[in-house]
């Protein structure tokens, strides 16, 4: 069976959409489906059709959680020590190009939110950084071409 890491903030996150998905959301657009059908001719009623499609949504979504939160596999990062990027890491990088900071946190696949700042542990970056140490300079696959970063910090948090 294939382990997924992840951080325990991240199953955390997981664990409760499951649990709102079946405790709110199925019941809520069961109730809406019944609306719906009241309403008479299935046919040409949007209603009815987009909580089916809401329905299934749900349902497939339920199934993927049901399917990857036992086969996680929790990482503790507090015990990490900050000389190397490892899972976990939030690492500061600086662009060499352009002088551009940002920091990145790696973490698993399921929990990858790149409008925060998280980046899964499989992403050409991730991949890039993970071994190295504060000063080393990395080259990152890009699609524009290979860019070079600097890594100026690293914390587990």
């Amino acid at each position: 069976m294939q382990k997924f890491p992840m951080t325990p903030e991240g199953l955390a996150r997981l664990e409760d959409e499951l649990r709102q998905l079946k405790v709110d959301e199925r019941p809520a657009v069961i109730r809406a489906i019944a609306e719906a059908r009241a309403h008479g001719d299935l046919s040409e009623n949007a209603e009815y059709h987009a909580a089916r499609e809401r329905q299934s949504f749900i349902e497939g979504r339920i199934a993927e959680l049901e399917g990857v939160v036992p086969s996680v596999e929790v990482i503790d990062v507090t015990r990490m020590s900050p000389e190397q990027v490892r899972f976990g890491a939030h690492v500061t990088i600086i662009d060499e190009e352009n002088e551009d900071e940002k920091t990145y946190r790696i973490v698993g696949q399921y929990e990858a939110d790149m409008k925060n700042g998280s980046i899964s542990n499989t992403s050409p970056l991730a991949r890039a950084l993970i071994g190295k140490s504060i000063g080393d300079t990395v080259e990152v696959p890009a699609p524009g071409g290979a860019r070079s970063v600097e890594i100026t910090a690293i914390r587990y948090v």
